[in-house]
């Protein structure tokens, strides 16, 4: 169980700035390394047709090529370990850490002591009842009920893990074994939750601040930070009017999804305690994508019908299970009923 405090310990303007250089420190380590820069040429826009996208040129640096994904991935991680340690170092100091010679060894046991509650604050433990192991992964489910919708198209499609059309080299090497994959479905959304998830309620928590700002609030961080890829469309798409409707557009877009998605996330995180169950949601709603239900009554419209239905059934049963699955037995971010509020 973590240290916990009867009232805030911090104030709500540490949390704000805290939080800023958690975002700013995660966007800004992609942009420091040379390595990780993107770069364009400042030619003259080509004669593209509307929505088409340009060839990359020689000595360009784009988002996808390997050496920069290489370079990102190693800048990000670099950057959530950096957050995390000032959450263990605020902990630290709110305890009563110093570097004093003659407390050498109490400084150690505030160490020891404020490290236990880092790791739980940041959701590296399971607060549901060890009588009922799989209590702890019905969280995980809430976000593929969702997509019960898209899921069945892809059954209808012989998409699905053993299926006809899943092979290992075309469905499953593309996520973990190419540069890519390790980005958009593993390092991604593991750095990305620790620090815009965890590391974010963890200080907004000991400020005091309420679930309901917490879920609905701080994603607007989250959203606000994949706003620099506006940069990279505009470029990709010709540096013309239309790459810049193109890249406002998407931006609203990607600002608008991300940041409803991180409320989804957040709120699996507050009510569960753990960080399990927002990074499968994460990988998951990447692998997936957004779905598509247009395209799949196109693809199968002998099965409309069927599609809606499992559209509909998958938010009713996300609704449901958003509650009744994600309930942990001890949470210190969720007390149980009229439970005094513990920071």
């Amino acid at each position: 169980m973590p240290i916990v405090f009867a009232t805030p310990p911090i104030s709500l303007s540490t949390a704000h700035a805290l939080a800023a250089f958690f975002a700013v420190s995660y966007v800004g380590s992609l942009y420091l390394s040379r390595n990780a820069r993107l770069s364009f040429k400042k030619s003259p826009a080509p004669q593209l047709r509307e929505g088409e996208q340009r060839r990359q040129e020689r000595e360009e640096r784009w988002r996808n090529d390997p050496d920069v994904i290489r370079a990102r991935l190693l800048a990000a991680s670099l950057s959530t370990v950096t957050s995390c340690l000032v959450v263990q170092g605020t902990l630290w100091r709110l305890v009563g850490g110093g570097f004093e010679v003659s407390l050498y060894a109490a400084s150690m046991h505030n160490f020891l002591i404020a490290l236990e509650s880092t790791l739980a604050r940041l959701g590296f433990s399971l607060d549901f009842d060890s009588s009922s192991p799989l209590r702890a992964l019905l969280p995980c489910l809430v976000t593929p009920v969702l997509f019960l919708g898209p899921l069945y198209a892809d059954f209808l499609g012989s998409a699905l893990p053993f299926q006809r059309h899943w092979t290992i080299a075309r469905s499953l090497w593309p996520i973990i074994g190419t540069w890519q994959g390790l980005r958009n479905y593993v390092v991604g959304p593991i750095t990305e939750e620790m620090v815009f998830r965890s590391c974010a309620i963890a200080i907004y928590h000991l400020a005091g601040v309420s679930l309901t700002s917490m879920i609905f609030l701080t994603p607007l961080i989250f959203g606000i930070a994949h706003l620099h890829h506006a940069w990279e469309i505009f470029n990709r798409y010709g540096r013309t009017a239309s790459a810049a409707r193109r890249a406002l557009l998407a931006s609203v877009f990607q600002l608008s999804y991300t940041t409803l998605f991180g409320a989804h996330c957040a709120f699996l995180f507050l009510r569960s305690g753990s960080l399990l169950p927002p990074l499968a949601a994460h990988a998951f709603c990447n692998i997936m994508g957004v779905p598509q239900y247009t395209m799949h009554v196109a693809y199968f419209p002998q099965r409309r019908t069927a599609i809606k239905a499992a559209y509909l059934l998958g938010i009713v049963g996300y609704v449901y299970t958003l509650a009744a699955w994600t309930r942990a037995e001890d949470s210190l971010y969720w007390p149980r009923g009229a439970a005094r509020p513990r920071y």
